[in-house]
């Protein structure tokens, strides 16, 4: 399996992307509520970077980047954004205006999540999905409707890192030896995950902190996975 990382923003970097070149595109966008993200960068245990991308018309900047996306997608590719329950209806509306066939939604329920006083508990993010034409039903593939998982804790080094059993699973929708694009690679759980289920992976990331980090897991993933393949030496 192969890597590429674009440094550069990832509407002018996806301009650039060969119609047709990915199979996949995975991807957890910037969250538009710069508040909420400024407030969660401060208070966590490391010191997290915030995002570049907070501040501007994410419906229509979604639209924009996600037609590129499906311009750049084979046919029966998927598209999957995650995120949280903010972001859905404008994920939901950019998917149908830039093309995809909207598919819905998949719960990833947290085993452990906050309580909210006089409410409902916010126990979820979802997974919001298109294709691009249509599923390619030839493949004797099966997965699941839901996800259940626990955040990633202590150890994280994103704002937002997603749990690779998780990851794992999503990335299983490109076909094996394909590419997954993932336009917002941030700390390259995406992209590990694709190259541990034996796929290609070509990931743009704005901020040089991440890029940097997520270089170095992409990295040492094929590195292991070179190692696993050839065996130790006797």
């Amino acid at each position: 399996m192969s890597y590429q990382l674009h440094r550069g923003d990832a509407l002018t970097v996806m301009k650039t992307l060969a119609d047709g070149s990915v199979n996949a595109v995975i991807t957890d966008p910037p969250d538009n509520n710069a508040g909420r993200t400024n407030r969660d960068a401060r208070s966590g245990v490391h010191d997290l970077k915030t995002f570049p991308d907070e501040n501007r018309d994410q419906l229509s900047w979604l639209t924009e980047l996600l037609a590129e996306a499906y311009r750049a997608s084979t046919e029966h590719s998927v598209a999957m954004l995650v995120s949280e329950w903010r972001q859905k209806p404008d994920i939901s509306e950019a998917l149908r205006m830039a093309g995809w066939i909207w598919q819905g939604t998949i719960p990833w329920i947290k085993s452990v999540s906050q309580a909210r006083k006089g409410g409902f508990e916010q126990s979820a993010d979802f997974i919001t999905w298109g294709v691009k034409g249509s599923l390619d039903n030839s493949r004797d593939l099966y997965l699941p409707g839901h996800f259940t998982a626990t955040q990633v804790g202590k150890d994280q080094d994103h704002i937002t890192q997603k749990p690779l059993e998780i990851m794992q699973q999503l990335v299983q929708i490109c076909p094996e030896g394909g590419t997954v694009l993932d336009p917002f690679t941030g700390n390259g759980s995406i992209g590990v995950a694709a190259l541990r289920e034996g796929r290609h992976f070509l990931g743009i990331e704005l901020n040089p902190h991440y890029a940097d980090i997520a270089e170095q897991r992409l990295r040492a993933e094929l590195t292991q996975h070179d190692f696993v393949l050839a065996g130790p030496e006797a």
